[in-house]
């Protein structure tokens, strides 16, 4: 086992932010954190696991024993009459991940091309796109418990799935409480891939591709085009202009405080929910505030998607954790005030 010593983040989190890890263990195997939490010298310590860092904003070194996990391999596990179950190391690049299975014949995670990250953080934020939710396509994964060293696997039911949310952004109250955040590591991620396969249409940016080209059946392959084809013309490359994608989480609403919102801005972009709540786009709300554009210090909110902000400073003279923390508390002070909505941030602060 190697611990490397005083490791720059900023090649490791898409907001490009200058910090340090002051120890940093690369994590290939699962035996690697076997290794680590049998050694004495770090088995008690603090520690942080980190995937993409596609998903975090980091105001400062970091102080804990980093974790930064690297697992490869991805296989197809099992074919049924109802399903194709892959597997996939957490450390594997996710968009490369949709492109490798596309290129198998395994469809069904072309609506989430081009999300940023790692697969082991899938289940951790349940990203979702275009009509798309990982839960909608999990199986289980395989996990190891930091406290106790012992490894696990989780269905979907025991990952508490939600609206970006899951049992890992969520700490135990109790011997019994459900909870993972800060004492587990991800390892393996097993997708249920459904067959026959059929397309996720039902997304006005989709409707609009089919329009545009007179194709009313596309194939998984020309629906991840369109995907990507609308991601770059809406959002920011990280590798260009550092950001953490979507920074806020759609809010949700009753009917009632909706229709409230409707009879003062009769515009707001809102879409009825399953389960009979109104999820409201937290970038019209920003935008609606006047935000768009607008910039604290080297953080930014991008030109073409409020819901985004971006490190304007570039690697150069980069954006400082705390330059995107005050720009986003601006932002939940404005649209509280003016719609009474307060937005909660989907980046884990650290």
């Amino acid at each position: 086992m190697i611990v490397e010593q005083n490791v720059p983040l900023q090649p490791y989190n898409s907001f490009g932010i200058v910090a340090r890890a002051q120890q940093l263990v690369r994590v290939h195997t699962q035996a690697d954190v076997a290794e680590v939490l049998a050694d004495p010298a770090w088995r008690d310590v603090p520690k942080f696991v980190l995937g993409g860092g596609s998903n975090i904003v980091l105001t400062g070194d970091v102080k804990p024993l980093v974790l930064k996990v690297e697992i490869k391999g991805r296989r197809l596990l099992q074919t049924t009459e109802r399903a194709w179950i892959v597997e996939v190391g957490a450390g594997e690049v996710w968009h490369d991940t949709v492109q490798w299975m596309l290129s198998q014949g395994l469809p069904g995670l072309e609506n989430m091309a081009l999300i940023p990250g790692t697969v082991g953080g899938s289940p951790v934020q349940n990203i979702g796109a275009y009509g798309v939710e990982l839960q909608d396509r999990f199986e289980s994964l395989d996990g190891i418990d930091l406290q106790t060293g012992q490894p696990f696997t989780l269905d979907a039911a025991q990952c508490a799935f939600g609206y970006r949310d899951s049992v890992f952004k969520h700490t135990s109250t109790g011997p019994n409480g459900l909870g993972l955040a800060g004492r587990a590591l991800i390892t393996r991620v097993r997708f249920r891939l459904p067959r026959p396969w059929k397309p996720v249409l039902g997304y006005l940016d989709l409707e609009r591709k089919m329009a545009e080209t007179g194709n009313a059946a596309p194939s998984p392959q020309e629906i991840f085009d369109w995907i990507v084809a609308i991601r770059r013309a809406k959002l920011p490359d990280w590798r260009v202009l550092g950001n953490a994608g979507s920074f806020f989480k759609n809010p949700t609403v009753t009917p009632e405080q909706c229709a409230d919102i409707i009879a003062r801005d009769p515009k707001i972009v809102h879409y009825p929910m399953d389960d009979g709540s109104i999820k409201l786009a937290a970038g019209w709300l920003i935008d609606a505030c006047g935000w768009k554009g607008k910039s604290v210090g080297n953080a930014g909110v991008y030109e073409k998607q409020a819901l985004v902000l971006v490190n304007r400073g570039g690697h150069q003279n980069p954006v400082t954790g705390g330059e995107v923390m005050t720009l986003a508390k601006a932002i939940q002070t404005s649209v509280y005030e003016r719609f009474g909505i307060r937005l909660e941030p989907e980046p884990v602060v650290v």
